[in-house]
């Protein structure tokens, strides 16, 4: 591997502060909620906010946001992807439990590292699935679902949605040379009027002024999801899909804390169990990196 060659250790670090940045969003939105605020009018008011800042700091330092006409069909692909996600996930929970939902949505890591071989070309080794395996009994764990009055609609939009996940974690690593103002840009502008669409589908479309019922919070839920955000397209231009797709497991893990902390909510010994599987998974996906990039600077050395 070339010394230039991106690092997909570093990149799964920059994926679990991604992660990390996410589940603490998580938390920060059910507290919005809690203020009075619907949690789908917050992703339409706080993807408003980085579009504003987004085009504000491309003005100041006038950079251009035009996408090569030969990268339109990666950067499509990221942007439907990425409305697939919040439509989808948003939807599934008007029908099956949110816990349901979140399971489901997280098989993304393991179709990634499914997916890898055809993709990118990745030899599926029994140790990363094992890993992969660890990590997802990991989250359903910690998520705790209940799997009862189950509705189809709910699990296909999971699916669904999980599914665009994994879609975009591949297609952010193959638009890696694309600046990330243009990919925060384009990604949450075109994601900005689906946000709307929900909201007023769903009639919870809250007016800006009830952001004022809770104001630090809605300031820190925007900051984290700038973030989550940023770090996550960083993380997909220095690594692999199964690096940081494997990274994301942390994210329900953190909400489940951040739930105990902030919410009052208990964590059983069976969540405290799962907490421990993705952790480890985790550690064993940094591990398998590791190893995997010193045989490749081997090589490319020999």
């Amino acid at each position: 591997m070339p010394a230039s060659a991106p690092s997909s250790v570093l990149g799964a670090a920059l994926a679990l502060g991604s992660a990390v940045s996410y589940g603490l969003n998580i938390v920060l939105a059910r507290l919005v909620a809690d203020a009075g605020v619907a949690g789908v009018s917050l992703v339409f008011y706080r993807t408003a906010v980085v579009v504003v800042l987004v085009a504000a700091a491309i003005g100041l330092w006038r950079q251009a946001v035009a996408v090569p006409r030969e990268r339109w069909p990666i950067m499509a692909v990221l942007v439907v992807s990425s409305i697939l996600i919040a439509v989808c996930y948003i939807s599934a929970i008007v029908f099956v439990p949110v816990t349901v939902a979140a399971v489901i949505f997280y098989t993304f890591p393991v179709l990634i590292v499914l997916a890898s071989p055809f993709v990118e070309g990745r030899r599926l080794t029994a140790a990363l699935l094992c890993v992969a395996a660890l990590a997802f009994v990991g989250v359903a764990l910690v998520v705790g679902p209940a799997f009862e009055a189950l509705d189809w609609r709910g699990i296909a939009l999971a699916g669904l949605a999980s599914a665009a996940a994994a879609t975009q974690f591949f297609a952010g690593v193959r638009a890696r040379d694309l600046p990330l103002a243009t990919k925060v840009f384009w990604i949450n502008t075109l994601t900005l009027p689906a946000s709307l669409a929900i909201a007023l589908a769903f009639g919870v479309m809250s007016p800006p002024g009830d952001l004022m019922l809770a104001p630090v919070v809605v300031g820190l839920g925007v900051v984290t999801f700038i973030a989550a955000f940023t770090l996550q397209f960083l993380a997909l231009a220095r690594a692999n899909a199964v690096a940081a797709g494997l990274s994301f497991c942390i994210e329900p893990v953190v909400a489940a804390m951040g739930a105990a902390l902030l919410l009052g909510e208990r964590l059983d010994l069976v969540q405290i169990l799962g907490v421990a599987l993705v952790i480890g998974a985790i550690a064993g996906n940094v591990l398998l990196e590791s190893r995997r990039e010193a045989r490749l600077r081997a090589r490319a050395a020999g």
